[in-house]
């Protein structure tokens, strides 16, 4: 190895985590402060929690309602113009809409004669 071209080895560096569990490791830095550790993780804890930075779960819910409303609008929008396109291709080759056609007449009553 080369001289003086290597960081200097800690072997007793002390991680602290922010949940105040403390463990020293081998690095290449005298302290190291960390969010999470096995101590707090959830999957070494079986806790179910959500780690929320800066309202990511928030944003991310505001997203999935967004798209579902936009999903449903062009949903909305595309079975409408595939019904005026049946209704079109029926008008052309000169057929009745499928839809009936509201019943005037039984609006108005029997007609008296």
């Amino acid at each position: 190895m080369k001289p003086e071209i290597h960081p200097t080895y800690y072997p007793e560096a002390r991680v602290t985590c922010a949940c105040g569990n403390t463990f020293t490791v081998g690095a290449t830095v005298p302290a190291i402060s960390t969010e999470v550790c096995a101590s707090c993780h959830p999957f070494f804890t079986g806790e179910q929690r959500i780690v929320d930075t800066a309202g990511q779960v928030e944003r991310f819910m505001r997203r999935l309602e967004a798209g579902e409303t936009q999903r449903h609008d062009d949903r909305e929008r595309r079975e409408a113009k595939l019904e005026a396109e049946r209704d079109a291709k029926r008008k052309r080759r000169g057929l009745a809409p499928i839809r009936p056609a509201p019943a005037a007449s039984a609006e108005k009553g029997p007609v008296e004669g």
